[in-house]
């Protein structure tokens, strides 16, 4: 479930300018790309970036990562992602799976209901279940990770204004001492919620459904007398309203949602403990300590672009979610995703700056499905949860980026556009490998299924550019005993280049396929990377 503290910013005024102005002479010190906001979307972004060797700065006016739980939801989709980033051992660990539902009456827990459906791992997806994080730890996964590779997050830093120009933009930060500094970017990401002060200061607008008036209080607290092996629930009268006490995987914590129609929520420690003490039968010294509360009211919008210049949005400065179906952390982190490998094609490797087009052509649909989705649940308020929420089915098959080549293509084998599939292989000396350990990086992935010719010498040579996989011929990579590669990808011989984000850019039959290589990674690279292949 993904939760998110959003207040109507309308009327509030802009605290930065977007003007684009000649560039200046003096900008102080200089980075790759800034971005706003250490949230999950923001610190996922910089972890990207900073792996890739390109120097990311993270600005969060706030002194401390989020102390709430809020979003607890990873969906399967972004397990991948983070097996990708090096975070997903460190994530699992902290997590834990959904309980059941138990519904309580009259002070008696009097039923157990499935929300959230379990399914088995299969050789394609490894990550079959949603896995519940609360948010103030998975920030501090992410931030651990990206100060593991060098990175920085600069607390109590707020900017101020911005100003662009043709070659990036200059910013003034405001640190915790108070004074102000400039500092130069190639390129700006706002990734400050919902209420984002680089959007409005953009001009640019939100627009979406509305959701029905109401606020309901959220806290993070300990409980006496409730056992953790349900998400309590306890349902008002005449449908008032209800209240929720999900125990937080790994923690003695219980994350609470109270929401009454006919109540202003009041976030205070007394107010939090009279709330629960007047919905469900706990007293209120059965409650703990309150670690964090909050008040949330629904909302869901989209902003009318994503791209201003050089300067992006991303997560929920883009798109505001309901909390239902877990969807709004999990689309904001792969908004990262999708931007990242981007932002470091055109900063390492050359490509050419409309490659960064492609981030709002790509990612704006999905928002646009991802709230249609959410806010169906949150107006249906059913409790069940499947698979269709994992986000593995979300692909780019309309993208200016995605050529599909073969003329037939295999109803068992994937289609450019769509996510590449695992399959568990061996390495020609036997050794257990995954495609998943091949793809993990910030490079491309060449794909080469059966009997393809190819001439190497016309490829980039450098594996963090380009990887070739070969999965048959005399010199093959991989090894498929157990015909799981097969099973995954078709039996057709076929070539795919597979994205750093592990989507199937381009595929091609075998025949002729060697002609066609260096003209499908022309879209991604300057003439200087390819090499022999421009």
């Amino acid at each position: 479930m993904e939760l998110n503290n959003v207040k109507d910013a309308a009327a509030e005024t802009p605290a930065a300018t977007a003007a684009l102005l000649p560039a200046p002479a003096d900008s102080g010190s200089q980075v790759d790309v800034l971005i706003a906001g250490a949230g999950p979307t923001g610190l996922a972004l910089a972890i990207d970036l900073t792996r890739r060797g390109l120097r990311a700065l993270v600005v969060e006016r706030q002194q401390t990562l989020s102390p709430g739980a809020r979003g607890t939801g990873h969906q399967p989709r972004s397990l991948e992602v983070y097996d990708d980033l090096g975070l997903l051992d460190a994530v699992r660990a902290a997590g834990g799976p959904y309980p059941e539902i138990g519904l309580w009456r009259d002070g008696r827990l009097v039923e157990s209901l499935t929300a959230i459906e379990r399914y088995e791992p299969t050789p394609a997806t490894p990550y079959a279940n949603i896995l519940m994080v609360p948010l103030f730890r998975a920030v501090e996964l992410f931030h651990d990770r990206l100060r593991e590779l060098g990175g920085e997050v600069r607390f109590g830093t707020e900017l101020t204004t911005f100003a662009q120009d043709t070659e990036g933009v200059t910013a003034t930060l405001r640190g915790p001492d108070g004074a102000s500094r400039p500092l130069r970017a190639r390129y700006l990401v706002a990734a400050d919620g919902g209420r984002s002060t680089v959007r409005r200061a953009l001009g640019i607008t939100m627009s979406g459904p509305s959701l029905e008036e109401g606020a309901a209080l959220l806290a993070d607290l300990r409980v006496d007398g409730l056992d953790r092996d349900h998400w309590h629930r306890w349902v008002l009268p005449d449908e008032r309203g209800m209240v929720m006490m999900l125990p937080l995987a790994r923690t003695d914590l219980f994350q609470v949602f109270v929401i009454v129609l006919d109540e202003t929520p009041d976030p205070s420690e007394e107010g939090t403990r009279a709330a629960l003490a007047r919905h469900t039968h706990l007293t209120p010294e059965q409650i703990g300590e309150v670690r964090w509360t909050s008040v949330y009211r629904p909302r869901a919008a989209r902003a009318d672009t994503f791209r201003a210049g050089r300067v992006f949005l991303a997560g929920d400065a883009a798109h505001i979610h309901s909390p239902a179906g877990g969807q709004g952390l999990n689309t904001g982190v792969q908004d990262a995703y999708n931007l990242g490998w981007k932002l470091g094609q055109v900063l390492r490797h050359g490509a050419p700056d409309t490659l960064l087009d492609s981030y709002e052509t790509e990612r704006l649909p999905i928002a646009d499905h991802i709230l249609d989705t959410s806010t169906r649940l949150h107006r249906n308020r059913t409790w069940r949860r499947s698979r269709d929420l994992h986000q593995l089915g979300i692909g780019y098959p309309d993208s200016p980026l995605t050529q599909e080549l073969r003329p037939h293509v295999p109803a068992s084998a994937p289609h450019a556009g769509d996510r590449a599939p695992d399959a568990p292989c061996t390495a020609p000396d036997g050794t257990p490998v995954r495609l998943f350990d091949l793809l993990r990086g910030p490079h491309f992935t060449l794909l080469a299924l059966g009997d393809v010719e190819l001439d190497t010498a016309a490829l980039p040579a450098d594996p963090t550019v380009l990887r070739l996989v070969r999965a048959a011929g005399p010199a093959p990579d991989l090894l498929d005993p157990h015909g799981h590669l097969r099973d995954a990808y078709g039996p057709d011989s076929a070539l795919y280049l597979i994205r750093p984000d592990g989507y199937i850019a381009w595929a091609a039959p075998a025949e002729g396929a060697e002609d066609r290589v260096a003209k499908a990674l022309r879209s991604f690279f300057g003439e200087g990377a390819l090499g022999a292949a421009g």
